[in-house]
């Protein structure tokens, strides 16, 4: 399964994407008005499943490219895993995303409207 969020249209309104696609790679959708069914439970815990091996596949790519050793077969087993599960988070990312409830006063981005951002500032020597 691949994803490309940018040939993906954004999820029509009351519908969920889905972790996975149609048989040819279409998105698949659920009804938002089952979030609590079956297939919602199922897209809750394959979403799990991809963010856990995601995290796996991390670890394991910066061990190959901490390893000095790893050759040409390593590097490329760890750069494909690693853009499978990196379009799978970003999936996930999008459809629950979408199901963000609306800001309802448009400020709490820490925008007070003036271009300002509001809240405590770091100056350029508290990075390093």
């Amino acid at each position: 399964m691949t994803y490309d969020r940018n040939a993906v249209s954004p999820a029509p309104p009351g519908l969920r994407l889905l972790p996975w696609e149609n048989d040819t790679g279409k998105p698949c959708y659920l009804s938002t008005n089952d979030a609590e069914g079956t297939l919602a439970q199922l897209a809750d815990e394959i979403e799990e499943d991809q963010l856990r091996d995601g995290a796996d596949v991390l670890k394991g790519a910066r061990a190959v490219l901490a390893d000095h050793k790893s050759g040409e077969h390593a590097l490329r087993h760890a750069l494909r895993a690693a853009t499978q599960v990196l379009g799978d988070v970003l999936r996930v990312a999008d459809s629950r995303g979408a199901r963000l409830p609306a800001p309802d006063d448009g400020v709490s981005d820490g925008d007070d409207g003036q271009g300002d951002a509001v809240g405590p500032q770091l100056t350029a020597e508290a990075f390093g």
